[in-house]
């Protein structure tokens, strides 16, 4: 079986994370597994894939949202038998592609959030006629799968719920990173959130809660994205320099989790956030928006505060900090929970799709 994994680019993000970390493992499996990204900007992912020799196709350099991409990616669909898309606007480039292609090539979509801009009226009609090219859409959570079908009016026989997964013992066995790197005096603590710097994200909220802490604190924030210069210029405001480090793109978040004392992730929605896995199985408590994406994953786990509510935030890094039998309690919880969503469970559930529609007829 010879697979294509298409997606926008392996910049950082939950969907690239999982490209970076599953594609090798596929071949385990005796699958031939390459990946082809419209735009091949070099990035740490990418750069750590191909030391994996997984082989990558690059579109261009240029814009994820040029039209021609559907050109390109025709080319492509005749040498493999089965395709699998992440993201928008791959998802509507390699729809046309197959509209325009006579080959029989199978095509699988992850969808991987609760919401997108697209899910209005106006892009309904496009969405419905890009999804019915696909032969399988694959939901990563229950609401996820629900959210769609009640957008595109479908039925539910194309719909596989298949949670992301992530490598456990990876997080859970890393060694600690060495705090001297960031010059942080040994009496305060370190809180981190991993996440890109999106609308989707809310790392605003935390950075107000920062400043509301009873504890001793400081922030690491690792990501990058078009709104870092917002959530920079809000530290000035506040006059947290010196206690907000912009980390940018890291290849050591297990070692950064396993370093810090409590995890956040502070967001609108979430899809099945691999970061909310990574924290839990890392054994630092994690403390995260209850919003779709997140409850799910983490109540009983970890802690849950209202969207948006920094003084709830500020309260719940706090109760961490000051009850070290909560705080342990917490960390145990969420290390049971991470074993739910372990990648080879994952990996097992799309090769038994993918061979599965290879066998069927077209």
């Amino acid at each position: 079986m010879k697979v294509l994994q298409i997606i926008n680019s392996l910049a950082t993000g939950g969907a690239e994370k999982l490209i970076l970390d599953s594609v090798p493992e596929y071949r385990d499996k005796g699958i031939v597994m390459e990946v082809l990204v419209l735009n091949g900007t070099d990035h740490p992912f990418l750069s750590r894939l191909q030391k994996s020799n997984v082989v990558v196709h690059a579109l261009s350099n240029g814009s994820v949202y040029n039209p021609l991409h559907a050109l390109r990616i025709r080319r492509y669909l005749k040498e493999y038998d089965l395709v699998h898309v992440h993201l928008f606007p791959a998802l509507y480039w390699t729809a046309i592609a197959k509209s325009l292609s006579s080959t029989k090539t199978k095509l699988v979509f992850t969808e991987h959030n609760t919401s997108n801009r697209r899910r209005g009226w106006f892009f309904k009609l496009f969405d419905r006629w890009a999804y019915a090219r696909y032969h399988a859409i694959v939901a990563i959570t229950q609401e996820v799968g629900d959210k769609l079908q009640v957008h595109l009016g479908a039925s539910k026989e194309k719909f596989h719920l298949i949670h992301n997964g992530i490598d456990v013992a990876t997080f859970r066995d890393a060694a600690p990173a060495p705090r001297t790197e960031f010059d942080i005096p040994q009496p305060d603590k370190i809180v981190i959130q991993v996440s890109s710097f999106t609308e989707q994200k809310d790392q605003q909220t935390l950075i107000r809660a920062m400043s509301k802490l009873r504890t001793s604190a400081q922030l690491l924030l690792v990501g990058t994205g078009p709104l870092q210069g917002s959530c920079e210029q809000l530290v000035r405001e506040l006059e947290l320099d010196g206690r907000v480090h912009f980390l940018g793109t890291r290849m050591d978040v297990p070692q950064l989790l396993r370093m810090a004392n409590v995890v956040v992730l502070s967001s609108h929605f979430e899809g099945l956030s691999l970061s909310s896995m990574e924290a839990l199985a890392s054994g630092t408590p994690f403390v995260a928006s209850r919003v779709p994406g997140l409850t799910q994953v983490v109540e009983g786990a970890g802690v849950l505060f209202s969207e948006s509510n920094e003084q709830e935030l500020a309260q719940a890094i706090d109760n961490l900090l000051e009850d070290d039998q909560h705080y342990a309690a917490v960390s145990k919880a969420g290390q049971e929970r991470a074993t739910h969503y372990d990648l080879e469970k994952m990996i097992d559930k799309h090769y038994n799709l993918y061979r599965d529609l290879c066998k069927s007829q077209s």
